[in-house]
């Protein structure tokens, strides 16, 4: 039931985090916003997310306070700056606003990870890999929200609000803290270093970087590239637009996958599951840009495949380090790791707009396959190294 309870706060609560990327169009034309400030928008979210969790985990924030209690206050504060999104018509506003946003997710996303390990020891890779499916989902539903209230972008940003502000009450009431649930870390700004100094957490986060390199800019921009693909068709009539539905369905089919890769990697390990999947996203992102519009249903295909295993890889690492690291500064690790990826998030969410208007779609997205690459090597050497024996019970 915890699992459950956990999933489905965290799927709520992250429902703001691309609320604006879903209403582009709409605030393009609304509020004068263009392409390049459309960017600024996701990246202020991005940059925001970094600051808070770099500032959770160098205060040790989430291992000296209850972390559901954080969690808590912190969907109710992104969804609160996320309402700001309506009445304001200033870009500078805005994005200040979406930094804020940003800034009170990290308080969110590795707090949903740190109360899940305290739940589970056996099993964690599933766990965390259903909770990661939870943010997969919940990054995609203001694109579902969209193709139901695409004549009123309001209701998106409205709806998604709510939904936050739900998620944050569920995991407050209705779960607990873990019998596996560390506490009593006492401030130590120096346990990072250390920390980082060790090959396998090393490792582990140089893989998650490269898995962040390509994965939200993907996210960011697979909307765009739907609706150059597909234009205005619509799925019944003229009410459902079939650029957005297929671009929710991309996050749905990586949650599905993150959750069986993370029941996976117990049975075959971490890093097997992690290679596996890098293999075939960078694979899928050096062609798919690539492929003549008017295919447009093989495109879909690729996209679909490219949105399972984009995602599939994410679980391993955030459970790799609660498992290579002291459970004692387990939120802190959790929290610096996601802190970081996300602040490599920036650089390739603003560069592959600048690559398209350039060369294209097709060369755009084969540079995220930079990520895979180097992602792939640390995983390889992270299994060769005897601390992978602290992984999935000894399945590296």
């Amino acid at each position: 039931m915890s699992l459950l309870l956990v999933t489905v706060a965290t799927f709520l609560s992250l429902s703001v985090w691309f609320s604006t990327n879903a209403v582009a169009t709409a605030l393009e034309t609304d509020k004068s916003i263009g392409e390049s400030s459309m960017a600024v928008l996701t990246i202020a979210v991005q940059i925001g997310f970094v600051f808070g969790t770099l500032f959770i985990s160098f205060t040790n924030l989430s291992d000296l306070i209850n972390a559901r209690t954080l969690f808590t206050v912190s969907s109710i504060l992104a969804a609160v700056t996320n309402l700001l999104v309506i009445p304001l018509d200033s870009t500078d506003a805005l994005i200040v606003t979406r930094f804020a946003t940003g800034a009170f997710l990290g308080g969110v996303y590795p707090m949903g990870m740190k109360v899940l390990s305290g739940w589970y020891v056996s099993g964690r890779g599933f766990a965390i890999g259903t909770l990661v499916g939870a943010v997969t989902l919940g990054s995609g539903t203001p694109h579902i929200l969209m193709s139901v209230f695409s004549e009123n972008w309001q209701m998106v940003i409205l709806v998604s609000s709510i939904l936050a502000i739900t998620g944050g009450v569920i995991l407050k009431v209705f779960v607990g803290d873990g019998p596996h649930d560390v506490v009593g870390a006492k401030f130590n700004p120096r346990y990072l270093i250390s920390a980082l100094s060790e090959r396998g957490p090393r490792l582990a986060l140089i893989g998650y970087l490269g898995h962040q390199w390509e994965l939200y800019a993907m996210w960011a921009w697979i909307g765009s590239f739907m609706f150059y693909v597909l234009e205005e068709r619509s799925l019944f009539g003229d009410g459902i637009q079939l650029a957005s539905v297929i671009t929710f369905l991309v996050f749905a089919v990586g949650a599905v996958a993150s959750s069986l890769a993370g029941a996976w990697s117990e049975k075959i390990g971490r890093t097997a599951v992690a290679t596996i999947a890098m293999v075939i996203s960078g694979c899928v992102a050096l062609f798919v840009g690539f492929i003549p519009v008017e295919w447009s249903v093989l495109i879909v295909i690729f996209v679909l495949i490219w949105g399972a295993s984009v995602i599939a890889d994410s679980a391993q690492f955030s459970t790799a380090i609660t498992e290579l690291s002291d459970p004692v500064y387990r939120g802190t690790m959790l929290t610096f790791q996601t802190g970081v990826g996300f602040a490599l998030t920036a650089i390739s969410i603003w560069l592959l707009p600048v690559v398209k208007d350039l060369s294209g779609w097709g060369w755009a997205f084969a540079i995220l396959a930079l990520g895979p690459v180097v992602g792939i090597t640390a995983m390889l050497r992270l299994r060769s190294l005897p601390e992978s024996r602290n992984l999935a019970g000894g399945k590296r």
